[in-house]
C-alpha cells in the first residue's frame, strides 16, 4: 500500500498534507508449485492471495533474514509437543500469519485432523477482498 500526497491544508498557520491511501496490485509471476520453478505467465486476485498463503505458510517466521518480521508462520517449535497443546495452537498461529496480508479479510472454519504418527491437518476457509475459498496446510508434529 502507497501513500499518494493529494493536497495541502493550511489549518490555522499549520499546513497539514492529506494523503490517501492506495492499494498495489497482486498482480504476480504463477507458480508452478509441482515442477519447483516460476512460470512466465501473471495472475492476480485471487489466484495470487492463493500463491502468497502457499509461500506464508510454507515459510518459518524469523528463520530468513530476507523476509520481514511480519511475514511467514511460526509451526516449527510445535514439533514433539502434545497434541492437546497443538491442536488450539495451529489455528491461531495460521490466522495471524495469513491476516497480516491486507488482502486477506479473516480465515475460519478450521477443521484439524490428526494420526497416530504425529500429522496434522489443518483445513480452513479464507476470506479475501476478492472472493472466499477453501486452503488447508498439513503440519507434522
Amino acid at each position: 500500500m502507497a501513500l499518494i500526497p493529494d493536497m495541502s491544508l493550511d489549518i490555522g498557520g499549520a499546513v497539514v498534507d492529506v494523503q490517501t491511501a492506495e492499494k498495489w496490485p497482486s498482480k504476480t509471476y504463477v507458480m508452478d508449485i509441482d515442477g519447483e520453478r516460476i512460470v512466465g505467465t501473471m495472475t492476480d486476485e485471487i489466484e495470487a492471495v492463493k500463491q502468497a498463503i502457499y509461500k506464508i505458510l510454507n515459510t518459518e517466521r524469523f528463520r530468513y533474514p530476507i523476509y520481514s518480521w511480519n511475514y511467514g508462520v511460526e509451526l516449527a517449535d510445535l514439533f514433539g509437543k502434545p497434541i492437546a497443546y497443538v491442536l488450539p495452537e495451529i489455528p491461531r498461529r495460521i490466522k495471524e500469519a495469513l491476516v497480516a496480508d491486507d488482502r486477506i479479510i479473516d480465515v475460519t472454519a478450521f477443521e484439524l485432523s490428526h494420526d497416530k504418527r504425529g500429522n496434522v491437518l489443518a483445513k480452513f476457509k479464507v476470506i479475501t477482498i476478492f472472493g472466499n475459498f477453501d486452503a488447508g496446510k498439513a503440519v507434522k508434529i
